[in-house]
């Protein structure tokens, strides 16, 4: 995997640029699906990839783990093949998985037991292990294994969690070196930088990340429970740290907003689950605000679910016919949620791509967030 930066805004630490990998490249800055268990929920691939126009999902280690296994992704010949999707995929480690199982997990400095949400069944991650997974689910970007501590921990807690996590980045990068991608594409593993809501700490994790030279670079343990302004003082310590001329990745985040702020304070790649899970629960991000389309204020509305026209269903489907699906119960409507607001997000890192090479982002930035904070 190789980064162009293609462009640095003039007045924030926005940047444009291209990830290119085996499966294609990506233009940055980009938001990725979230394709927990190998699907979007929801949205078949082909409205991903020529609607959406999404450039490269997300699987998720934990999940695939349990099922389907990694017996039967190996027996299809990796997770490319396996869903069906010849465009780039990236897996997180499974480690923030682990975190939210706080009542079924036990972490010592040899990794973490778990038991499954499935069916209760006892499991152990290590860093070698969970490299030795993503490397057989054969995603193209991997994930280091970490602990990611709530938001609410003490600066005790923190420093211990960040010393176990860094233990951990120096034996997956280990593991990494000494094996080799089993589908016959080459796969690159960033280190994620934790260290919670502590400067110094954050500093700390950056800087030993840093050491190992890696292609790109993960933020983590952020938007888990700490304000807003924390988490984007956070973003600047460490984008003040990382180099230039590497991705950096904020894991897990979040609202069009902090995706916005995110791209001002340097950062290059998003996912969050939120356009698809509060899709399906009847709130749309559109380009004047967000939208609660169970209201009965949409129910004679009758003009496009975004103005902006940003995806093929805003040229369908009305605000009174949504409204329709969602008081009925149908299944169709939390398709149409979803797949706009999967649409929407892309749309709006794409357009901070184009403001940022026109030199207008920060001028456009200033002008949307309003909007986007807005329920209407």
């Amino acid at each position: 995997m190789r980064f162009e930066k293609i462009k640095n805004d003039n007045e924030t630490k926005a940047r444009a640029g291209r990830i290119i990998t085996e499966h294609g490249a990506i233009d940055t800055p980009v938001f990725m699906p979230v394709g927990t268990a190998g699907t979007v929920k929801g949205v078949f691939h082909h409205e991903l990839e020529n609607d959406i126009k999404a450039q490269i999902i997300l699987g998720n280690t934990y999940h695939l783990y349990l099922r389907p296994g990694l017996e039967i992704i190996r027996a299809a010949g990796g997770l490319h093949k396996f869903v069906s999707w010849d465009n780039p995929i990236l897996t997180d480690s499974g480690g923030f998985q682990v975190f939210s199982l706080a009542a079924n997990r036990k972490i010592t400095p040899e990794g973490c037991t778990f038991r499954s949400h499935i069916d209760g069944s006892k499991h152990f991650f290590s860093p070698e292990n969970t490299v030795d997974i993503q490397r057989a689910i054969g995603a193209d970007i991997i994930m280091a294994f970490d602990e990611c501590p709530p938001g609410t921990s003490d600066r005790n807690y923190a420093g211990k969690s960040l010393a176990l996590t860094q233990q951990w980045l120096e034996r997956c990068l280990k593991r990494f070196d000494e094996t080799e991608s089993l589908y016959g594409y080459p796969q690159t593993i960033f280190p994620i930088v934790q260290g919670c809501v502590y400067a110094e700490l954050r500093r700390q994790a950056a800087e030993h990340a840093v050491s190992f030279n890696r292609e790109g670079y993960s933020i983590g343990g952020l938007s888990v429970g700490e304000p807003a302004e924390v988490m984007y003082e956070m973003i600047e310590v460490v984008t003040g740290i990382l180099p230039e001329d590497k991705p950096r990745y904020l894991m897990g985040v979040g609202t069009p907003v902090n995706i916005l702020e995110g791209i001002s304070r340097g950062i290059d790649m998003f996912d969050c689950v939120m356009p698809t899970r509060n899709g399906r629960n009847g709130m749309l991000f559109t380009s004047e605000g967000i939208i609660n389309i169970k209201n009965k204020k949409w129910e004679n509305d009758f003009s496009p679910i975004d103005c902006q026209g940003i995806s093929f269903v805003d040229s369908y489907y009305t605000k009174a016919y949504l409204r329709h699906l969602f008081v009925a119960k149908e299944m169709l409507g939390a398709q149409i949620a979803s797949i706009h607001n999967l649409a929407f997000y892309i749309w709006l890192t794409r357009e901070a791509r184009n403001k940022i090479n026109e030199g207008r982002f920060n001028e456009w930035k200033k002008s949307m967030i309003p909007k986007l904070k807005t329920r209407i």
